[in-house]
């Protein structure tokens, strides 16, 4: 208990010079001092007083000796400290006071730092386990999936699809990017659903060859192939009546995709050299990172298999399209890591959230969840700041440093008539508007000076927004505008080329 403000210490001991000398000692550090003469007196007390720590004697006359003192003390709350005082220092007392769960022991007679540093550790301790009991209350009186989905209008959005499709056995295909969550959703899904009480089984289809995912997911029979020695299950039968989770779906073979299909249409397969058909009663949950619509028109996935899976699709959208969900995560990573790591829990600095709010993030979810445990198991958020600090110095100095061409430019094009105008830019940048040709960055820090109200992040923004689209345009250009062909020139993936595309007003052109 803290009264006004300051940490309350019962003194039980029963030389009334000794609690004299320890409630002045008490008092000048800050501590709020109850000193009782008999260890009865304490037990009782205590319910009433529950102090933050306790300073006991062992040896004193009645009934209840310190030793029994501390037994009960202990069972009424097995986390307050007590700090045991003796002056006989036996071997044996010492000993049975750290079994009965003491927090230090201090020999009489004793000078005043042998005790003040066992009692600042032993509060700053106990402190600790009452922020971690704290904070793990706060996590188990929240659902973590619908903590992790966040306030934004995008995961509202997954939020209610989730609910709709959950107490059904439709096929649910989950789609984005790396880090975004896909897998949570998915045990979402599953949480919710009539299948929660039965297994739920998760085959990452990029992490296994063909010929081991194929028996990872449908079992073999004995003598099946060189070394199958004996019959194995596969994992659609140990997740018969639940759900099966296929993460990367995109990354499964051509030809495992017609043995899935048939389990989807049917619930039925055959074992890998079996000569039965088994039967299975699963919901599928997909998941990818991939252009499955790309994949299909370039023959490398099932179309009929696509459209099975596709029944329902639930798109997660990048961090850093719904920033607003930052300091709701970070707060919630930093309560759980908190907890796992019994660590203090302290909210991160404005000058950090500053920097993730800036951050693109493109780990997404599972990138600062990682740099938040880093932080908290570190004590520190001074390395994940450099980290933060330096990727966001070398995005802008790539942007910065790369030619610029603005929209004013085109007129001297050759194919100016096909390519369409940009996005309309920021205010403030009237001033580099104004200058047609090719704009280099000095060109456009004067053009922001003279405008007087154009900051640097707009520049760097202005800059890598008009290279980009350029860049874009003349590789269209120069593959004749094969867009897959364009997407592995500048190393991205078919999807973003195609985003990237209609964001620029790129696709008027072609």
């Amino acid at each position: 208990m803290n009264l006004n403000g300051k940490p309350q210490v019962m003194v039980v001991d029963d030389d009334l010079s000794m609690c004299n000398f320890l409630r002045t000692f008490l008092n000048e550090r800050g501590y709020q001092a109850v000193t009782l003469g008999s260890a009865e007196e304490a037990v009782k007390r205590y319910h009433a007083e529950r102090p933050a720590a306790v300073i006991l004697d062992v040896v004193m006359p009645g009934e209840m000796d310190g030793l029994a003192a501390l037994a009960a003390f202990k069972k009424i709350d097995r986390d307050v400290p007590v700090i045991v005082l003796s002056g006989q220092g036996r071997t044996t007392t010492v000993v049975q006071a750290m079994k009965l769960g003491a927090s230090d022991f201090v020999s009489k007679p004793f000078d005043e730092t042998e005790l003040e540093v066992p009692l600042t550790n032993a509060l700053r301790q106990h402190q600790l386990s009452r922020e971690v009991a704290s904070l793990r209350e706060q996590l188990q009186s929240h659902s973590k999936y619908k903590m992790l989905f966040g306030h934004s209008e995008q995961m509202a959005e997954v939020q209610d699809l989730i609910e709709r499709v959950a107490d059904t056995d439709v096929t649910v295909l989950v789609r984005g990017e790396s880090g975004t969550g896909k897998e949570l959703v998915a045990r979402a899904l599953y949480a919710s659903s009539l299948r929660r009480d039965k297994p739920f089984v998760k085959v990452n289809c990029a992490a296994l060859p063909t010929e081991l995912l194929e028996s990872e997911l449908f079992g073999f029979e004995r003598g099946a192939f060189t070394g199958a020695i004996q019959h194995k299950p596969g994992k659609f039968e140990f997740a018969n009546h639940g759900t099966m989770f296929l993460d990367e779906i995109g990354d499964m073979s051509f030809p495992l995709q017609a043995k899935l299909l048939q389990v989807l249409q049917d619930g039925e397969f055959s074992r890998l050299g079996g000569k039965h058909d088994v039967h299975v009663d699963v919901r599928v949950i997909a998941a990818t990172n991939k252009d499955l619509e790309q994949a299909v028109a370039e023959g490398q996935f099932r179309e009929d298999l696509f459209f099975r899976l596709n029944v329902v699709s639930i798109n997660m959208p990048p961090l850093r399209e719904r920033r607003e969900e930052i300091p709701l995560l970070c707060d919630y990573f930093l309560k759980k890591y908190s907890v796992q790591y019994n660590k203090p829990y302290t909210e991160l600095s404005h000058d950090t959230m500053s920097l993730f709010m800036d951050y693109d993030w493109p780990g997404n979810v599972r990138e600062l969840e990682n740099l938040i445990k880093r932080t908290v198991v570190l004590g520190t958020e001074a390395p994940i700041k450099k980290e933060i600090s330096h990727s966001i110095a070398m995005a802008a100095h790539r942007m910065l440093h790369q030619p610029v061409i603005h929209p004013a430019a085109v007129v001297s094009h050759p194919s100016a008539a096909r390519l369409p105008q940009a996005p309309v830019m920021p205010a403030g940048a009237a001033a580099v508007a104004a200058h047609a040709g090719p704009l280099t960055p000095t060109e456009i820090a004067a053009a922001a000076a003279e405008a007087g109200n154009y900051s640097l992040k707009d520049i760097s923004r202005t800059a890598a927004r008009e290279a980009e689209r350029e860049l874009i345009f003349k590789m269209l250009q120069q593959t004749r505008w094969n867009r897959k062909e364009t997407a592995e020139i500048l190393g991205i993936s078919y999807k973003a080329l195609l985003y990237k595309i209609k964001e620029n007003g790129l696709d008027k052109a072609s």
